[in-house]
């Protein structure tokens, strides 16, 4: 009797969510290596200095970057790959890229992977719908995606077989290219897919519930014996500063920083404002989404003393899981070959979609035959 309910909610569940579930795990294959991607259309930004030629410190470098458009530098971003270009962006939106050597600005590439790129996330979160739009369109995806959880789940307890011999085993975790039709090939398929794939898309779906849900969010904090901070609540304020601060250059700070990693591969400052006490500079060991391998180091701007070295270790157990759980969906907090599995996994729910939805198909065809049979039987004869 258990075991018939859930296999009629996974069932359910799986013809209700299967469209959104197939958008979602589509959209996920072609992110798998996005940032890739990214890094392979900015090779243009890359180039060799000419022999003996020096970088240019991190105030000419933010000196040379404004004025272009209006353009004030927010952070900026160094490399430890001296072919490397100078990144300095503001805000989120707009990003320039420099010769560290010559302060020379490099010339936009085409924006048509990144845009793509854009858009395929958009579809990935809501539809690629805009404005209050995208609300209503994480209703649906949240909720599907809660369902995909749950036919994940169920569809472990339902892979057990009922009889534990070999043969049974066999046909539920490897293909068999024996097949005797599509419906026993879209079994075997569905079983085999479901049983390599359950872990990883598992640790993918409850990820993802943690972006769409603040219950999910706050869950993290307190599996770890934390309160989730509150969105927007009040800080720690300082006594304002009026009159701008005598700032160190900030290649000062920037070699300090050097000296906390002696693996950093990126340092990216967030340029204080003019009356600001600190400067916060982020060390990055990684490639950008191994959040393990990245910290923070927060300098007295007039002296360069020390305020604060917050490596990731230091962080509360809370604030490491939540900071997990972003690069754990994608799979890049375990490097390529997390991305690698995210992305396998992926192609397998698109595949799991298609044969369950086949399966299912076939289920609803039969129970039409049937209702036909029992009507010609039933049916009065003259």
């Amino acid at each position: 009797m258990v075991r018939t309910t859930i296999f009629w909610l996974h069932l359910a569940c799986g013809v209700s969510a299967s469209l959104v579930v197939l958008m979602m795990s589509v959209t996920g294959v072609v992110l798998t290596y996005e940032r890739q991607a990214q890094a392979w259309e900015d090779r243009s930004y890359y180039a060799e200095p000419e022999a003996d030629q020096q970088m240019m410190s991190a105030n000419q470098l933010i000196e040379a970057s404004r004025g272009l458009d209006d353009f004030e530098p927010t952070s900026l971003m160094l490399s430890s790959d001296p072919t490397a270009p100078a990144v300095l962006k503001q805000g989120r939106s707009q990003t320039r890229h420099l010769n560290p050597y010559n302060g020379e600005v490099y010339n936009p590439h085409s924006d048509a992977l990144s845009v793509f790129f854009s858009t395929v996330r958009g579809w990935h979160r809501w539809f690629n719908m805009t404005g209050n739009n995208r609300s209503s369109a994480r209703v649906i995806t949240g909720a599907a995606n809660l369902m995909f959880l749950f036919l994940v789940l169920s569809g472990i307890y339902l892979w057990l077989p009922k009889i534990y011999v070999r043969t049974t085993l066999r046909a539920r975790v490897w293909f068999n290219a024996s097949n005797s039709n599509a419906n026993a090939r879209n079994f075997n398929w569905h079983h085999v897919l479901g049983f390599w794939a359950a872990i990883p898309l598992v640790v993918i779906i409850s990820t993802a519930t943690v972006f769409n849900y603040s219950w999910a969010n706050s869950l993290v904090y307190q599996l770890a014996g934390e309160e989730a901070p509150i969105r927007g609540g009040s800080a720690s304020v300082e006594t304002p500063v009026t009159a701008p601060v005598s700032h160190l250059p900030y290649a000062n700070l920037i070699d300090t920083a050097k000296t906390y990693s002696a693996g950093w591969r990126t340092i990216t400052l967030a340029i204080p404002a003019a009356d600001a006490n600190s400067a916060s500079l982020t060390l990055d060991e990684g490639d950008g989404g191994q959040p393990q391998k990245r910290h923070v180091l927060t300098l007295n701007v007039t002296d360069g003393k020390v305020i604060k070295w917050a490596p990731f270790s230091s962080q509360t157990p809370g604030a490491q899981a939540r900071r997990w759980v972003r690069f754990l969906h994608t799979g890049e907090a375990l490097g390529l070959t997390g991305q690698t599995i995210a992305g396998i996994a992926s192609f397998a729910a698109i595949l799991m979609v298609w044969t369950g939805l086949a399966l299912a198909l076939r289920r609803f065809q039969r129970w039409l035959e049937k209702q036909k049979r029992t009507r010609e039987v039933e049916a009065p004869t003259i």
